[in-house]
C-alpha cells in the first residue's frame, strides 16, 4: 500500500473512534491490531498505553540489546462535538479529534509498518539502514492528565534502552507539509491558577462596615498585569485570567472573588519568580481592603524544551527541510515529560489551514502526514 493510502486509512479509521484521556479501548484495539502483524514486541508497560520495540541489533545480526531510539504518538480526544463536514467524521457524538492525535498515530502506525518492511528485506538478504533499535510510544491522557508521565515511571525506556525519543504535533499556523522546530525552549509550562478572596459583605449604603473582595479582585488583576509586563520584559511570560466571579446582588458589597487563570512560562526558574509575584500582588491587594485570600498553581506539565544536540542531528539529517520557530509558543504539551526523563525533539507539522486546534471544524489535508513520515524515516535512520 503507498504511504499516503495507509496514512490516509489510519487515520480515517481513528478519527471515527474517538476517545477519551485513559478511556480508549476501541482505539487500543486498533492500534495493537496493525502492531501484532509487524515483527515487534508488542507490550502495555501502564494504564492505556501500547509500546511495539523492534530488536534491529538481532535482525541485522548485531548485538542485541543496543541503544533504542523512541517515537510517540499520543492517543486520546476531547470532549467536542464535531462540525467538520468530513465523510469520516466521529462516530462517538460528544467526541472528537480535534488536536490531530488520529495523524500523531498515523504517521507513527505508517513508521512501525515501514521498519518492519526494512526488517523483512533484512531478512531476505538487503542492507539494514537502521543503526538502532525503534521502540514506538502510543500514549493515553496527553489532553487532560499528562499520560506521558505513567509511561516515564513505567520504566519502558530503561528497559528497551531507549535514550532518545521524537514527536509530532500537527500546527494550522505553519504552511502545509513544513516541518520546524527549535533548539531549547518550544512550548510552556502551564499552571491553572485559582485564586479566592474572602471579604465581607454590607448593604453598599454602608460600605465601610465590609471588606470589598470584589474591588480587591479588581485591584489584584491589575497588579499582575504590571508584574507580567515586568517579566515579559527579560523572558517570555504570561498569565491571563478567563474567569472571573464575585458577589450576589448589585447593591451589597461582595464576600468573595474567585478568579481563575492559566500561567504560561519557559523556564522553572521564572516559574518560581512569577508566582512569587503573583502571591505578593494578591496579599496586598487583600491587605488594602481587609481581605484574605486563597492561591493555588496546579503543578501542570513541564516546558517543553528540545535537546540541542537531537535538533542538530535532525537538522543533518532534514537539511532545509527542517525549519526553524523563531519564538517560543505558548501552548503546553505533556512530550515535556519524556524530555525531562531522556533526550527528546518535538516538531511542529504545519497544516496549513488556520483552523486551530480543538476547534470542532478541525480538519487537514492529509498530504501532510506523508511529510511526517518522511522525517520519521530519516530520523530512524540516524546513528
Amino acid at each position: 500500500m503507498e504511504d499516503f493510502e495507509l496514512l490516509t486509512k489510519f487515520r480515517r479509521d481513528l478519527h471515527r473512534i474517538p476517545e477519551l484521556s485513559f478511556d480508549l479501548p476501541e482505539t487500543i484495539r486498533y492500534v495493537r491490531g496493525v502492531l501484532d502483524g509487524l515483527s515487534c514486541e508488542v507490550t502495555t508497560p501502564c494504564e492505556s498505553c501500547v509500546c511495539a520495540f523492534f530488536d534491529v541489533g538481532a535482525a541485522c545480526g548485531r548485538e542485541s540489546g543496543g541503544p533504542a531510539t523512541a517515537v510517540r504518538a499520543d492517543m486520546d480526544a476531547l470532549p467536542i462535538t464535531e462540525n467538520s463536514g468530513v465523510e469520516f467524521c466521529s462516530a462517538k457524538p460528544g467526541h472528537m479529534h480535534a488536536c490531530g492525535h488520529d495523524g500523531h498515530m498515523a504517521m507513527a502506525l505508517a513508521a512501525a509498518c515501514w521498519v518492519d518492511e526494512v526488517l523483512r528485506g533484512v531478512r531476505e538478504g538487503a542492507a539494514c539502514p537502521l543503526p538502532r533499535n525503534v521502540l514506538f510510544v502510543f500514549q493515553p491522557a496527553e489532553e487532560t492528565t499528562g499520560g506521558a508521565r505513567t509511561v516515564c515511571e513505567s520504566g519502558v525506556f530503561e528497559r528497551y534502552h531507549a535514550d532518545r525519543i521524537f514527536g509530532f504535533h500537527v500546527w494550522p499556523d505553519l504552511p502545509a507539509g513544513v516541518v520546524a522546530t527549535r533548539p531549547g525552549a518550544l512550548l510552556a509550562r502551564a499552571s491553572e491558577t485559582h485564586v479566592t478572596i474572602h471579604g465581607t459583605s454590607s448593604h453598599i449604603a454602608k460600605s465601610a462596615d465590609g471588606n470589598d473582595a470584589l474591588l480587591a479582585g479588581a485591584h489584584f488583576l491589575t497588579g499582575v498585569e504590571a508584574l507580567m509586563a515586568e517579566l515579559s520584559a527579560e523572558e517570555p511570560c504570561l498569565l491571563k485570567f478567563g474567569l472571573m466571579q464575585s458577589g450576589t446582588v448589585c447593591n451589597a458589597i461582595s464576600a468573595e472573588t474567585g478568579v481563575a487563570g492559566s500561567l504560561r512560562v519557559f523556564s522553572d526558574e521564572m516559574f518560581d519568580r512569577a508566582r512569587a509575584g503573583v502571591e505578593q500582588r494578591l496579599a496586598d491587594a487583600c491587605a488594602t481592603y481587609g481581605c484574605t485570600y486563597d492561591l493555588d498553581f496546579a503543578e501542570g506539565y513541564p516546558p517543553v524544551t528540545n535537546n540541542a544536540a537531537l535538533y542538530d542531528l535532525a537538522k543533518s539529517a532534514l537539511g532545509d527541510t527542517l525549519e526553524l520557530v523563531p519564538e517560543p509558543l505558548l501552548i503546553a504539551e505533556d512530550f515535556a515529560f519524556y524530555q525531562r526523563h531522556l533526550p527528546g525533539l518535538f516538531m511542529l507539522l504545519g497544516t496549513g489551514t488556520g483552523i486551530p486546534l480543538h476547534s470542532d471544524e478541525f480538519r487537514m489535508d492529509e498530504d501532510v502526514l506523508v511529510r511526517g513520515l518522511e522525517t520519521y524515516r530519516a530520523l530512524l535512520r540516524c546513528e
